[in-house]
């Protein structure tokens, strides 16, 4: 289940009510550092890092017509002793966490890995994200 974390804050910075491209510029700057950990679970500990992907900064982009922030990130495999579970793109201010799966159509995972995902240790893994900015600003402004 995706939640969004961060939003609150979002909002006590922001004059509502807010529009997209008011709240696209604003995550834009708070995503230019963001990166993306891939967690898996070993025992009690749920926390096992996998895989952590920096934001590749030329596919950060805002799709006006769209309204949608598309980005791109990438890295290495650090770990190959457990399987994906659950994920976190964090910026400065806002992240979003969630299940993720290796395998298509798991019932209950709201981000699939990429196929660039092999699990292998040392291999470089890319993931993309679409963030909908108009759902964003109905959030923020009813908070």
């Amino acid at each position: 289940m995706k939640q969004l974390h961060g939003l609150e804050n979002l909002a006590q910075s922001l004059r509502k009510p807010i529009n997209a491209s008011q709240l696209a510029q604003v995550l834009l700057d708070d995503l230019r550092q963001c990166e993306c950990v891939i967690y898996g679970c070993i025992d009690d500990n749920p926390m096992i890092e996998l895989a952590r992907l920096q934001l590749l900064p030329e596919t950060l982009n805002y799709e006006m017509f769209d309204q949608r922030i598309d980005l791109n990130v990438a890295g290495t495999i650090l770990r190959d002793d457990c399987v994906p579970l659950t994920y976190r793109l964090s910026g400065q201010q806002f992240a979003i966490s969630g299940r993720c799966s290796m395998i298509a159509r798991v019932c209950g995972v709201d981000l699939y890995l990429h196929s660039s995902y092999t699990g292998v240790l040392g291999d470089l893994a890319r993931q993309r994200f679409s963030l909908a900015v108009p759902a964003l600003v109905k959030r923020i402004n009813a908070i």
